[in-house]
């Protein structure tokens, strides 16, 4: 059998999905793995190149596949789509894959260690308990509204509302609507009390750090947005250009061509990391202010 020079793996739950090349292009190896054969099939491979999407466990399986001596490279899905030649199914992802890896100007995505992974992770449980804090407060004030009990919004309408809540003297709340609406405050208590534990965690990781903090520095860039780069860019070397970071988290306008010509438009691209762009939208409301 030939040398297998380039592997396309797609990632999957259970059943993932190889397509090995010999170095002209011939197809030496097409077939699905149960999770549990996919180390042993690269453990029996000479060293190749192994391309794979930037998705769910890719990093894991980057770090367990480089342990084998191959070299892993990570791409953008977005990218990889351009060379699906039929219907998406997993054979052709994998082959799509396997194309793209060798291509001289595809855009690589390096792979994640540990540590940064669980700095994603702090962020993203973040994010997760404020969803979650937002939908009970929208739920206890569209509750109480359909009683006719209104407050302002922001921090002092909910401790008003919670107030009225816990009130027992007040009759303008059913004994049933009460009890439940105790279980909503309480909820939102609680949830605001494990954000606040995550923001003292992410505090500490940002004076620790000599990169966070110089960070810290810069107008209207806080712990959480310097938590945020430092989570998502993993070598700030990989951009070649101040400006390509800017246009990565989403600071660059739309460019069209007309013609011969090219325009760059006043619309903002939304092409950017979709982690740093509401801290993109944060960083420029908290610099709107101080001019």
């Amino acid at each position: 059998m030939e040398k297998i020079t380039t592997v396309g793996l797609d990632l999957a739950k259970s059943v993932f999905q190889v397509h090995g090349i010999a170095e002209e292009g011939a197809v030496i190896v097409r077939r699905a793995l149960r999770r549990s054969q996919v180390l042993d099939f690269f453990r029996k491979l000479q060293p190749c190149l192994v391309g794979m999407e930037a998705c769910g466990s890719a990093h894991y399986w980057a770090w367990e596949i480089q342990a084998l001596r191959h070299t892993v490279r990570l791409m953008p899905p977005a990218y990889v789509k351009a060379y699906l030649k039929r219907n998406k199914t997993d054979a052709a992802d994998a082959e799509a894959i396997c194309e793209a890896v060798t291509r001289p100007t595809m855009r690589h995505v390096p792979a994640k260690t540990q540590d940064e992974q669980a700095a994603g992770m702090v962020l993203k449980a973040r994010d997760l308990l404020i969803r979650q804090r937002t939908q009970s407060i929208n739920a206890l004030r569209a509750h109480l509204a359909e009683l006719g009990i209104v407050r302002a919004t922001g921090l002092v309408g909910i401790i008003s509302l919670a107030a009225i809540v816990r009130d027992e003297s007040d009759l303008r709340l059913p004994g049933e609507a009460r009890m439940a609406l105790e279980e909503l405050v309480e909820q939102i208590e609680t949830v605001t009390a494990r954000i606040e534990r995550l923001d003292r965690k992410i505090l500490e990781t940002v004076r620790k750090d000599d990169s966070a903090r110089r960070l810290t520095a810069i107008p209207g860039v806080g712990p959480i947005i310097a938590a945020t780069i430092r989570a998502v860019v993993q070598d700030p070397a990989g951009f070649r250009t101040g400006r390509d970071f800017a246009a990565w988290i989403g600071f660059s306008t739309r460019a069209f061509q007309r013609r011969k010509r090219t325009d760059s438009g006043l619309r903002v691209s939304r092409n950017a990391s979709f982690r740093l762009w509401p801290q993109r939208l944060s960083f420029g409301n908290t610099l709107r202010t101080k001019i």
